[in-house]
């Protein structure tokens, strides 16, 4: 083998120091494997038990009544200390248990210490309990494939990331036959509880579970689990119970690094526009703890764009006497001049470059898309219906689509009780980029749903930024801002008099300003020429002088993207140590609800917004959290997620924050270094920070 001549490879394998290469037991997961958290102090109680909580209320759905009576009175229940515990309560706390546990749905950083935070509290209770984990998610439980987990299993993943201890799976547990297989495999490993680690499917899982399983003694206990932190529980007055669910943290933080690494970037060749789109297809929580984070000079917030008001439109209207409904919510247009606007003035201070955040599902939010969809989804139908045929299969290629609704259109102006597809939604449709509109077009899945998840975020605003870019361009209104001094002395070591060359070149040439702006006039080779021809500076058939050609070269942008996509790399980190304290911790509630006979309730821990001594681990109920959503064409109970609150003291911040962060100005970039991840040390980060200016910002009382 080259390069190995001479060297005694067995003994080389053995030096210290290869080996310290060669291992996977490298310091930091030494130092994480034997990291123990903390736990809440009413853990430090040789028994706890559970007390109501009648102070937090639900407004419970109907349909969740008549679907879930088992469970739907179970109220908020308070973790609670005992000692001296009685006999009675010590010898049920402390009677041997089977539990099983299963990982649903995406990993995300913190799940193995619910695991071990469970294992602990119930080796604890009774060193004969077992504790059972279901491989590849809720397939697991349907196949009956289960292991019992030990200790020597449980210390090989304490603090690490990912699931990969039973791993994971997006299996539901959703018919009548897979239920009764659910209930019969638990029987047969003499369970007594389970517990789910999942999102808002996966805990509604467990409220269904709960309800199956209740006349046979089998308890389940949902575990707040999702990276897009869209989990958070409120009681109907706006009382918090779970302000975060785990994983977001660990994320965002990961994101936020990998991100700021793009602002030294893109601040160091100065000819980038990263666009980083982080996941949160349904909630921006993501986004707006990666902009306090990091500070990018543009971030846009989905929510936002839904409750946006458009008041020049609502006053056009409003002079030509008629009312503009469409008015309300962002449109694609719209969004595409805002990103526009802060490209130009960025540039006009020397600065054609930048970072933007987006979440993965701020398409969902734009209300003309949604608008879209429907008038699509109708159009499409009706055709089918009326026409006895396909409309795909009649109209095969994007042109003969667009053909068709463009004859529709011109049939709305010539009859005015036709609404469906007028002159105005076929203009905004044309502003969108072809292949976005071929996918507004496609055809439905097997439920007539429009596949929003095959829908390129990104590719569909940076075509219409672009397009836009283009047109500024062509304007004169898109230049890049010269620096005085660079144009002077790039002028004089060339023999050229600045100053008789600067007023024909600059429209702020006499002026204080930081940066000089071509005139808008000058936005070609030609146009220079011509405008030094009629300025008489050169003559008809003299060339441009080669200085004069480089600095007017200069003033023009050239608009440059690299995009990426923040998802998998976040969700599988090491967590932070705010998520590996609080998964332990859950880990160790899960066992005190199971030990006092609860299910159908959702581990959790309140307060999570202040110090961990402030911490109270309790239980939710599941079921009062459900509503009925259009799931798959039908209306199903599910967990209702939480999107960001606009009037929230987090968001508030990076509203106030945009124009600072933008840094459309001579000065330097805003860009915050968040470091890398720590679970220990002085820089450690307690918790995230969304959740730290909420609480900074509630009213005190």
């Amino acid at each position: 083998m080259p390069g190995s001549k001479g060297i005694d490879l067995n003994s080389f394998l053995k030096n210290p120091e290869v080996q310290k290469v060669t291992t996977p037991f490298t310091n930091d997961f030494q130092e994480r494997l034997n990291f123990q958290p903390h736990a809440c102090e009413v853990f430090n109680f040789p028994v706890t038990g559970l007390e109501n909580d009648e102070r937090y209320k639900f407004d419970i759905h109907p349909a969740t009544k008549k679907a879930l009576p088992h469970i739907i009175d179970n109220t908020v229940q308070r973790i609670i200390g005992i000692d001296p515990p009685d006999a009675v309560l010590t010898k049920e706390y402390t009677k041997q248990r089977n539990i099983g546990i299963v990982f649903s749905g995406g990993p995300a950083p913190g799940g193995h210490n619910v695991i071990a935070g469970l294992f602990d509290a119930m080796k604890k209770a009774n060193p004969k309990n077992r504790l059972f984990g279901f491989i590849l998610g809720p397939e697991g439980i349907l196949e009956n494939d289960a292991i019992e987990l030990e200790k020597n299993m449980i210390d090989a993943h304490r603090n690490l990331g990912g699931f990969s201890m039973i791993k994971t799976g997006r299996t539901k547990i959703d018919t009548k036959e897979k239920m009764a297989l659910a209930r019969e495999n638990c029987k047969k490993l003499n369970l007594d509880a389970i517990v789910v680690v999942g999102g808002d499917d996966s805990n509604t899982n467990a409220a269904f579970l709960a309800q199956e399983l209740f006349n046979d003694g089998i308890q389940v206990i949902g575990v707040p689990k999702t990276i897009d932190g869209d989990i958070q529980v409120k009681d109907k007055n706006g009382k918090s119970l779970c302000a975060m669910s785990f994983g977001f943290h660990t994320a965002a933080r990961a994101f936020a690094l990998n991100i700021n690494n793009l602002c030294s970037d893109s601040s160091s060749d100065v000819k980038y526009w990263h666009v980083c789109k982080v996941m949160g297809r349904v909630a921006s929580h993501l986004a707006l703890e990666v902009a306090l984070q990091v500070h990018p000079n543009m971030c846009m917030i989905g929510e936002e764009m839904a409750d946006y008001i458009d008041m020049e439109r609502i006053e056009k209207a409003k002079a030509s006497g008629v009312t503009d409904y469409t008015a309300f919510g962002m449109t694609l247009r719209h969004l595409s001049r805002v990103i526009c606007n802060a490209i130009v003035r960025r540039a006009e201070m020397g600065k054609n470059y930048g970072v933007i955040v987006i979440p993965e599902g701020i398409l969902e939010f734009i209300n003309e898309i949604q608008i879209f969809i429907i008038k699509l989804n109708t159009i499409i139908a009706e055709y089918n219906q009326t026409h006895d045929t396909d409309f795909h299969s009649d109209f095969i290629t994007l042109d003969d689509k667009l053909v068709y609704l463009r004859r529709l259109a011109r049939f709305s102006r010539e009859n005015k009780n036709f609404f469906i597809w007028n002159t105005r939604d076929d203009d905004l449709f044309s502003d969108i980029p072809a292949f976005f509109q071929e996918g507004l077009l496609t055809e439905r899945d097997s439920h007539g749903n429009f596949q929003f998840s095959q829908v390129e975020t990104e590719k569909v605003i940076l075509g219409l930024v672009q397009s836009y870019l283009k047109i500024r361009q062509e304007q004169g209104r898109y230049k890049i801002g010269i620096k005085p001094d660079w144009f002077r002395k790039t002028l004089k070591r060339e023999g050229f008099d600045p100053d008789y060359y600067g007023p024909v070149l600059f429209k702020n040439f006499n002026t204080d300003d930081p940066f000089l702006i071509a005139k808008d006039s000058l936005i070609s080779i030609k146009t220079l020429n011509q405008e030094l021809v009629r300025e008489e500076f050169i003559g008809k058939n003299d060339d441009i002088p080669p200085v004069i050609q480089r600095v007017f070269l200069a003033t023009i942008p050239k608009f440059k993207t690299q995009v990426h996509f923040y998802g998998y790399d976040g969700r599988g980190n090491d967590p932070t140590w705010f998520d590996c304290t609080y998964t332990y911790n859950l880990g160790l509630t899960v066992f005190s609800l199971i030990a006092n006979n609860a299910t159908g309730q959702m581990a959790a821990i309140k307060n999570l917004e202040k110090d961990m001594v402030d911490w109270e681990p309790i239980g939710i109920p599941i079921a009062p959290l459900m509503h009925l959503e259009e799931r798959k064409g039908k209306l199903a109970l599910v967990l209702e997620r939480t999107v960001v609150d606009i009037d929230s003291p987090a968001f508030k911040v990076v509203e106030a924050m945009r124009e600072k962060w933008l840094a459309a100005n001579p000065g330097p970039d805003q860009f915050r270094r968040p470091g890398p991840i720590r679970f220990s040390g002085s820089s450690v980060d307690s918790k995230p920070l969304t959740l730290a200016l909420n609480n900074l910002g509630r009213p005190q009382v």
